[in-house]
């Protein structure tokens, strides 16, 4: 009669520890999640950051290459309407899916475009490209450009680190009971590793 209550306090016991156990794991996988999603949360607010700066950066962009005699007016015409598409398109942290992704990449990259097209462009203007303005805007966009890449390869490495963790067995059934969904990447644009062609 000892003998077999003190098994059954041994069973229960070990099954109590597994049960903690469980319970410890699934809070301590559950907090995981939470700060990993939190971190690609906050990437996406800097990249957003950045893009912002740019499209701030455009309006004075513009007004200084317009003051240039005879600028062609279709391609600041086509730099301002993609910055005011560019504007349009926001995306919560919480709704990043491909779909939305590739939206808000495909207005990015009409700027990039636009604003790589003006810059060919200006090359037909020495005397615009002399002015003291004119460079410094030209500088803080270059560094703004190189931000923007900074920042998208930040973002990627955060939503990998997220995304394998929420895929991985068996956070994956903690991952699903709670939504924990996968974030897109930012991918390359298809043609980035060509210049633009402007025809003169």
């Amino acid at each position: 009669m000892k003998r077999g209550c003190l098994i059954g306090i041994i069973i229960g016991a070990f099954l109590a520890l597994v049960i903690l156990s469980v319970i410890l794991w699934g809070v301590k996988s559950y907090n995981s999640m939470v700060t990993m999603g939190e971190t690609v949360t906050s990437q996406w607010g800097n990249v957003e950051t950045q893009y912002q700066r740019r499209l701030d950066l455009i309006p004075n962009f513009v007004n200084t290459v317009k003051g240039a005699a005879n600028f062609e007016q279709q391609t600041l015409t086509q730099v301002i309407e993609a910055r005011a598409k560019a504007t349009s398109v926001k995306i919560e942290p919480k709704d990043l899916t491909e779909q939305s992704m590739a939206q808000f990449q495909a207005a990015q990259n009409q700027v990039s475009s636009a604003l790589a097209r003006l810059m060919v462009v200006v090359e037909k203007y020495p005397e615009l490209k002399a002015t003291q303005n004119f460079r410094d805007l030209q500088v803080t966009l270059e560094g703004t450009e190189n931000r923007i890449s900074t920042e998208r390869r930040k973002f990627n490495d955060v939503a990998q680190t997220y995304n394998t963790y929420i895929k991985k067995f068996p956070q994956n059934f903690l991952a699903g009971m709670f939504s924990f969904t996968q974030k897109p990447y930012f991918k390359a644009t298809e043609g980035a590793d060509k210049a633009p062609e402007v025809k003169f």
